[in-house]
């Protein structure tokens, strides 16, 4: 299974990229085909929808068919295809049907690694190789940053885009040849969704799973560019390095919650007290709205380590999941994950667009911080009831 994971590690490095890069394409966007922070909000956001809509049909696929063909079918067709189209884009409508193809085809890649962990390896394994493929995978929201905005000034913002799309048809063509099925547990037993509904333990998980990423990903893949560019006028180069330094952060609080916990002895203690911390860095931005940009860059990068607790989480999850409903259950906590950005994500518009209006741009942008805290707190009190898994 090692040549397996590491082609779908790759894959999830672009899916990585996807989810991000708009916060550095954000000012060459609106510059050329108007595409302000409002509509690239309305776009982000289709990504995660999508990508969260995918969910119950890739899980009932990997359940019944493994996860080589459909990670390689979506992941082709979607992932390069909405490249190619957003390459192609005239205005911010194509801009977001793009990102609604892009979503779909980036959909499966992470759930097909997590499908084999949970089929191959030790329950108290999971939260670290988990943690370990998304912190190699977050590679993609490094090079969704800097280097990204190297790319658009070297090579121009739409051959970029080619370029993308010809990288992620390579590999999904390297799914299709390598990646190797694991065996089938209890055929006999197939199960469905409503199964998978009926486990109690899932929900007060399902709510913190909802909220706890949606900072993070909202903010490094939309907002934190021009929240740099309209509070401290940042260009594209200081840009680059704030999104690169809090995705930097992301990649480390990834790989080290799963340890955390198991060094520590408690899943639940650990990723309520990482979030927790998470909320306290959201706070102090919304009480000071940064200070200085370096300030605010350091805040941010506490936002993206705190914020990584998605492996952990899913870990937490999968331990009350039976085998035979692997697929569609860690589907299911993933739709609740990617769908909750998604969702956030809309809603940051009319937030942001109604608070800028009345106080400016640094106004719009705390209320975004207040907002994610808000929900995060929330998400935290409902977790608070969930039953801990000490393997």
């Amino acid at each position: 299974m090692r040549a397996s994971i590491v082609i779908l590690v790759l894959a999830y490095v672009l899916s990585q990229f996807y989810r991000a890069f708009l916060a550095v394409l954000a000012p060459v966007l609106e510059e050329e085909i108007g595409a302000g922070p409002e509509e690239l909000a309305t776009a982000s956001g289709v990504w995660f929808l999508t990508f969260a809509a995918m969910q119950i049909p890739i899980g009932a696929a990997l359940d019944r068919f493994g996860p080589r063909l459909p990670s390689a079918l979506i992941f082709g067709i979607g992932g390069a295809g909405g490249a190619i189209l957003f390459g192609l884009a005239q205005g911010p409508g194509q801009v977001a049907w793009a990102m609604a193809l892009i979503g779909a085809g980036c959909a499966p890649v992470l759930m097909a690694a997590y499908f084999i962990y949970a089929r191959m390896f030790p329950a108290a394994a999971f939260a670290t190789l988990a943690g370990v493929t998304l912190g190699i995978g977050s590679m993609g929201n490094v090079a969704s940053a800097a280097p990204m905005a190297l790319a658009v000034e070297t090579f121009g913002w739409r051959q970029s885009l080619f370029g993308l799309a010809a990288i992620t048809g390579a590999i999904a063509v390297l799914i299709a040849l390598v990646v190797r099925d694991p065996p089938r547990a209890e055929v006999s037993r197939r199960g469905s969704l409503l199964d998978v509904l009926r486990i109690p333990a899932l929900y007060p998980i399902a709510a913190l799973i909802a909220v706890n990423y949606a900072p993070a990903a909202a903010i490094r893949g939309l907002w934190a560019g021009p929240f740099a560019r309209d509070v401290f006028g940042a260009g594209l180069p200081q840009i680059g390095t704030v999104t690169l330094v809090m995705g930097l952060a992301m990649i480390a609080g990834s790989f080290l919650y799963g340890p955390a916990a198991r060094l520590a002895g408690t899943t639940k203690g650990v990723a309520f007290l990482g979030n927790l911390l998470g909320l306290v860095a959201l706070v102090i931005l919304a009480l000071t709205g940064g200070g200085t940009l370096w300030t605010a860059a350091a805040l941010l990068a506490a936002v993206g380590f705190f914020g990584s607790s998605y492996p952990l989480m899913m870990s937490h999850a999968r331990g009350f999941i039976p085998a035979h409903l692997t697929g569609r259950g860690v589907t299911l906590m993933n739709l609740f994950s990617i769908g909750g950005v998604g969702v956030l994500q809309f809603a940051t518009r009319p937030l942001y667009e109604g608070a800028a209006a009345e106080g400016g741009a640094a106004a719009g942008h705390v209320t975004l911080f207040w907002f994610f805290a808000g929900l995060l707190a929330l998400g935290l009190v409902a977790y608070a009831f969930s039953k801990d898994r000490r393997d």
